[in-house]
């Protein structure tokens, strides 16, 4: 007997003494051995004395009374005891053997075939076996820590990509319960085909993927911008993937702020320098036509005069906005109903929505929610969204949604339509100043909007598909948000 294990104390539960002193006996007639045995021989008193962390190893009859030994083993796991369980029984039996595995017992004796060798060879087995489970134990409850704790989104998932476990980060990012995620495919919570598509064509190749950018819709429809690391691994139950998804949306708008502030930058500048450029010699063509103006009122020339006078104010007006939209607006804020913002942009727009045929949706909360913002400024952003959506839509089958979602964070106006869409070239340089798709449209329109939402700290977002809509979505923070 190794030294490690020579001085155990063990405690024999059976509800038979005469059994209790042979086993014991023999216990204590193993060579090189100083071992305290104990002995129990009712079922509540047992569960009282194993919780109690006094004993090291447990020898538990098969039968104590009207419940069994497997019962009571069962139970002391569930209470957490990790000490090493040997089942003993009077006669030899597979079916109890594997049970007594299944239960948790480290060993199987038979009363009428022990002797002395073999409870020494069971001792030690157990005590190596018990050693290894309660390492493999630690680590698991080490790895589910991490696995649990996670700020990431962590998975297991099948071939199929259906999730079999998940932390509560998960259930964070996608907004769904464990429940609910635990019937549905990723597959399923990405945004589009396509992404479907490319991530079939990735795992196609057997390896998983690395790093992959996705976009993931959740339960409440927003989109999540996700970095997607799969791992293909195998067990006793088949393959499977182990899965980390990344949160990058706040990284990608970010991005996406930085770009447009910095193209707005470049564009600010050019403007600036154009109407500088361009006010001084229209500063001299607009003297010099005052100077004409008198002499020509007689003149059969005065028409030509009054078409320069004319087109020289519409160039100063032109330049005049141009420099507008390069500006930060000046807006004056107060509190004021979103909903009331909203209704009154639609009632400008309703005579276009009519002549078009246009079908109007909207789904408000009940609450009033209260903003600091400009009204006017806001209503000439609201509508820009909603002319644009009209006339992306086609006659008789387009169909405006307008939402306002509410929560303790934040507040989103969602304008949607089922028009022709922006592709994704144009997406990225939708807020560009002096860029438009539309034949006779001078790019200013969006520039403007945008330039009166981020005045109002609201943060806007696009999403598109070419042939089946727009949405812009609008995020007011709970800074300037309040509910009544």
């Amino acid at each position: 007997m190794h030294a490690e294990h020579s001085s155990l104390k063990i405690l024999i539960i059976d509800d038979d003494e005469d059994d209790f002193f042979i086993t014991s006996e023999y216990i204590k007639s193993i060579p090189g051995s100083n071992f305290t045995v104990e002995w129990c021989y009712e079922y509540e008193e047992a569960i009282v004395q194993i919780c109690s962390g006094k004993f090291e190893l447990f020898f538990v009859d098969y039968y104590l009374g009207a419940k069994t030994g497997l019962d009571l083993i069962k139970e002391a796991i569930e209470l957490k005891c990790e000490q090493p369980f040997i089942l003993l029984t009077g006669i030899g039996n597979q079916k109890i053997d594997i049970e007594a595995m299944k239960a948790g017992a480290v060993d199987y004796l038979i009363k009428s075939e022990m002797d002395t060798e073999k409870l020494e060879r069971c001792i030690r087995y157990s005590f190596q076996r018990a050693k290894s489970v309660k390492a493999l134990k630690a680590n698991e409850r080490k790895f589910r820590n991490i696995f649990e704790r996670s700020a990431d989104a962590v998975f297991l998932a099948n071939e199929k990509l259906v999730f079999r476990d998940i932390n509560d980060a998960t259930t964070k990012l996608l907004g769904y319960s464990k429940k609910a995620l635990l019937s549905l495919s990723l597959f399923q919570l990405l945004a589009s085909d396509a992404e479907k598509e490319n991530l079939e064509r990735d795992l196609s190749r057997g390896n998983g993927t690395e790093d992959k950018e996705i976009i993931l819709k959740t339960k409440n429809g927003d989109i999540k911008y996700c970095i997607l690391s799969l791992s293909n691994e195998q067990d006793d139950g088949g393959k499977y993937y182990q899965g980390i998804i990344h949160n990058i949306t706040v990284l990608k708008k970010a991005e996406k702020a930085t770009l447009r502030l910095e193209k707005r930058g470049v564009a600010d500048r050019l403007v600036h320098v154009l109407a500088h450029e361009v006010r001084n010699p229209l500063n001299n063509i607009n003297l010099s036509l005052e100077q004409l103006m008198p002499e020509m009122e007689n003149s059969d020339s005065k028409i030509y005069v009054d078409i320069i006078h004319r087109n020289s104010k519409r160039i100063e007006v032109l330049i005049t906005e141009l420099l507008s939209t390069s500006r930060p607006a000046e807006i004056i804020l107060a509190p004021v109903s979103l909903q009331h913002i909203i209704d009154e942009s639609i009632a400008v727009a309703t005579d276009r929505m009519m002549l078009k045929k246009i079908t109007l949706y909207k789904d408000f909360p009940g609450e009033q929610i209260i903003i600091l913002a400009d009204v006017e400024k806001l209503k000439i952003a609201f509508l820009n969204i909603i002319i644009n959506a009209i006339e992306a839509m086609e006659p008789e089958k387009g169909k405006l949604n307008i939402y306002l979602k509410n929560n303790t964070e934040q507040s989103q106006l969602i304008i949607e339509d089922n028009g022709c869409g922006i592709s994704d070239e144009n997406l990225s340089r939708l807020f560009e100043p002096y860029f438009t798709a539309k034949r006779n449209g001078m790019g200013l329109g969006l520039a403007a909007t945008l330039n009166i939402l981020q005045s109002h700290k609201a943060e806007v977002e696009v999403q598109s598909k070419l042939n089946e809509g727009s949405a812009f979505i609008i995020t007011f923070k709970n800074s300037t948000v309040q509910t009544v």
